[in-house]
């Protein structure tokens, strides 16, 4: 899992049938000071987050099972991020 930040939307009328009805999300990938680190990837969203929010995306075989591990997608996010703090 990683700290992310919203940064985008993406809109497809033509997909998968497992990923009807779901939100896609522009997600860059933050640092634990929430400095942007790395490049930005796709999410599907499951606990309705928005633009510019701080978000907790999961990866991998753990992102499919959010989704009851039928849909095809690798990345998900699964928080909304209230506070971080480093001690």
């Amino acid at each position: 899992m990683y700290l992310g930040r919203v940064v985008g939307t993406v809109v497809s009328t033509s997909k998968n049938e497992a990923l009807i009805g779901m939100k896609f999300l522009i997600v860059e990938r933050l640092d634990e000071h929430l400095q942007r680190e790395g490049t930005s990837e796709v999410a599907v969203d499951s606990v309705g987050a928005g633009t510019g929010e701080i978000v907790i995306v999961c990866k991998g075989s753990s992102a499919r099972y959010v989704f009851g591990g039928n849909a095809p997608l690798d990345t998900s996010i699964v928080g909304i991020v209230d506070t971080v703090e480093v001690g």
